[in-house]
């Protein structure tokens, strides 16, 4: 069957005023659309048609540059709305909160390590928290690769992600990419990157 875009899990206007409610429209309904159609269309009529999004991120290296860039826009974008919420942001506590000070220090020191992966990615690409050999490390990928990938240079599995392509910013924040990062901390669902650490944990 070929892949569809899912319904984002909240309102177009419900991330406001952090992530404004035309680049939402805009980021999923034409964007990750886009990343759909383009994926179905570099695996039709081939081995590879049939096999999950995982399966096609995981193998993107070795089958093709569309399933790579296609393949990798529509896994990352849907574990990014995931990822967001409405009344969300503040800090994670438990398990993953002890985590973070584990590995970084303390959570302000995290978000300042993770900010910068997500400024100093030239260009387009993805900022990412990640499990690796059972500790959180912060890492970035260009365009839509991520650390699943078997080309990835940081390999591991990710628990959040931050979308740092213009696309995701520039009709608000303009090329204040800072800002959209500052902005992203008030809208992050702790709750679904805790599961998704016990998970990979």
């Amino acid at each position: 069957m070929p892949f569809t875009l899912s319904p984002l899990p909240y309102a177009h206007e419900a991330l406001e005023p952090h992530i404004d409610t035309l680049t939402m429209q805009i980021h999923h309904g034409k964007h990750h659309q886009a990343y759909v159609d383009n994926l179905n269309k570099a695996i039709a009529g081939t081995p590879h048609e049939n096999k999950s999004i995982e399966q096609l991120v995981k193998e993107a290296g070795s089958i093709s540059a569309a399933v790579r860039n296609n393949g990798g826009g529509h896994w990352n974008h849907t574990f990014f709305w995931e990822s967001l919420a409405p009344q969300a942001g503040g800090q994670p506590s438990g398990k993953l909160a002890d985590a973070i000070n584990a590995a970084f220090g303390s959570f302000t020191s995290f978000q300042e390590k993770f900010a910068a992966a997500g400024m100093t990615r030239f260009g387009s690409g993805w900022a990412w928290l990640i499990v690796k050999d059972g500790k959180l490390e912060i890492c970035s990928t260009p365009n839509q690769d991520n650390p699943l990938m078997d080309i990835a240079e940081v390999k591991g599995t990710p628990i959040l992600g931050v979308d740092v392509w213009e696309h995701a910013y520039y009709l608000k924040y303009q090329n204040r990419r800072a800002d959209y990062l500052g902005a992203f901390w008030q809208v992050i669902n702790w709750n679904v990157v805790a599961a998704r650490f016990e998970k990979a944990s």
